[in-house]
């Protein structure tokens, strides 16, 4: 494994994933949103993120972290494993709720971007990132299990579908 994508959907627990292979690995962890993500939460436009992307990922020994539909044409072809976390909605929701309290609350910045998240954008607005995981969670699912899976013979595809899997794999790497 020297260049693998984790996707998974919001609050499944990716870029933890992806710290963890990475310490035990030595590969550089390229997190998309970071990429895609400019001051003020505005995104950045698709030629620009997409060339970040292919000069993120030009060299071998990477992990990228994000499910960006935008830029799959080039992470997912030059990846040789494929790590999708597909855990229980309960679980998912947990891990984000406790997620988005704890970056409210200590005013984290992420990305370098000077975005923080909000107690009122997570609990009281239509941009919620806990509603968008309510909403997605399913769709995503099934996205994934169509485009991952006719992809076995070319490149390995690891599903993790709960806690102990996650574990087993992270301790088998």
């Amino acid at each position: 494994m020297r260049r693998i994508v984790v996707i998974g959907t919001t609050g499944s627990g990716k870029s933890r994933l992806a710290e963890r292979l990475a310490a035990q690995t030595g590969l550089r962890v390229i997190e998309l949103d970071a990429l895609y993500w400019g001051k003020d939460w505005q995104p950045a436009p698709l030629e620009l993120f997409r060339h970040r992307v292919e000069r993120e990922t030009r060299d071998d020994g990477w992990i990228v972290v994000g499910n960006y539909g935008q830029v799959r044409d080039i992470v997912w072809p030059n990846a040789d494993t494929l790590v999708w976390l597909d855990l229980p909605l309960s679980l998912v929701m947990w891990r984000l709720v406790r997620r988005t309290v704890r970056r409210a609350a200590t005013r984290q910045e992420l990305w370098g971007t000077g975005n923080r998240e909000s107690f009122r954008n997570a609990f009281m607005s239509r941009q919620s990132i806990l509603l968008w995981a309510l909403k997605t969670h399913r769709r995503n699912r099934e996205r994934y299990a169509s485009e991952c899976m006719p992809l076995a013979g070319k490149k390995r595809i690891v599903r993790l579908q709960n806690k102990r899997e996650v574990e087993r794999f992270v301790t088998m790497h």
